[in-house]
């Protein structure tokens, strides 16, 4: 069994319990007439890491805000976001048209803000020695719902006649989503049978350290974390070159269908608080520094362009 790494094991904590975290303040004012308030959050097991440390820097300067984050994947926060449950809600995926009309049905108002990237890696067991690059369709023929390969040699006729044994998320995870749209082309487009393992990614990488004829889709970042425990295959991209998942590749673009961009909603009202405010603000500013404490990606310049641009329009 491969040990929980640090940022996994918050993600899990998080999905089991609500964490309170002291950080910027609000409408009313702190004790030493600081910001103080809270702000509930909710969504992505992906991106849950990285609002965790987002608070938890933020909590150094405005102490006297309880920030709530919990997850629920990316669509059961957009459920819980639409219905006027929470503040903020992260997401692995731009919101889906289904809950653009649920917020607005609710009168719900929010801006998309980026805060990261993130990489969806395809792994296997490390004593595979003969999937190194895989193409978007022979990754489908093991993975869509009418996926034909049972076995290794049925991805590639050079491949063992062993049989695969599939680990990935549910079907609440962005992450799920984005995999099945990228490469089965349907999002929910999945082979039946394969092993569910909700939100907890580090029960994939688990999974595939103990089978040497596993494989799995899950962030990124979790393969960097698994000290070795797992291997990630380079994927042809459109150009037709096999591109390994790295910080670089995801950020110029070339690893291509599985290269992603993270986000967090805030709600309207959530909007007329200062203390969301300034949490927005502080978030983006230190954007880059957060992404290193949450082994994520940081935003391309343009990409944090953007995101400050959304930001100051809601400050101003």
């Amino acid at each position: 069994m491969s040990q929980i790494p640090q940022r996994t094991a918050v993600a899990i904590g998080a999905a089991a319990l609500t964490f309170s975290i002291a950080a910027c303040g609000g409408s009313a004012g702190g004790e030493d007439g600081g910001l103080a308030g809270e702000i509930v959050i909710d969504g992505s097991s992906t991106v849950t890491p990285h609002t965790i440390p987002a608070a938890e820097l933020f909590q150094q300067e405005h102490p006297d805000v309880n920030i709530p984050v919990a997850t629920s994947g990316t669509g059961g926060g957009f459920e819980k976001f639409c219905a006027g449950e929470t503040d903020i809600s992260m997401a692995s995926r731009p919101i889906k048209e289904e809950e653009v009309d649920a917020c607005a049905d609710a009168g719900i108002e929010y801006t998309e803000i980026g805060v990261a990237n993130d990489g969806l890696a395809v792994v296997v067991n490390p004593e595979n020695d003969w999937a190194e690059c895989l193409t978007v369709d022979e990754l489908s023929s093991a993975w869509a719902t009418d996926a034909t390969a049972e076995s290794w040699s049925q991805v590639r006729s050079d491949f063992p006649d062993e049989p695969i044994a599939l680990f990935g998320p549910g079907s609440d995870s962005g992450t799920f989503d984005y995999f099945t749209e990228a490469i089965n082309g349907e999002e929910g487009n999945i082979k039946t049978g394969y092993t569910d393992i909700g939100e907890d990614d580090n029960a994939a990488v688990d999974g595939v350290a103990s089978d040497a004829n596993a494989m799995a889709f899950l962030p990124l970042s979790f393969v960097e974390e698994s000290g070795g425990a797992v291997r990630a295959v380079t994927v042809e991209n459109e150009a037709g070159d096999c591109i390994e998942p790295t910080i670089e590749t995801v950020q110029d673009g070339t690893y291509n269908p599985l290269g992603r961009q993270l986000y967090i909603y805030p709600s309207g009202d959530a909007l007329e608080r200062d203390e969301v405010l300034e949490f927005l603000t502080f978030y983006i500013d230190n954007q880059a520094e957060i992404a290193e404490e949450a082994l994520f990606i940081p935003l391309t310049d343009e990409q944090e362009d953007v995101a400050h641009a959304a930001v100051d329009e809601l400050v101003n």
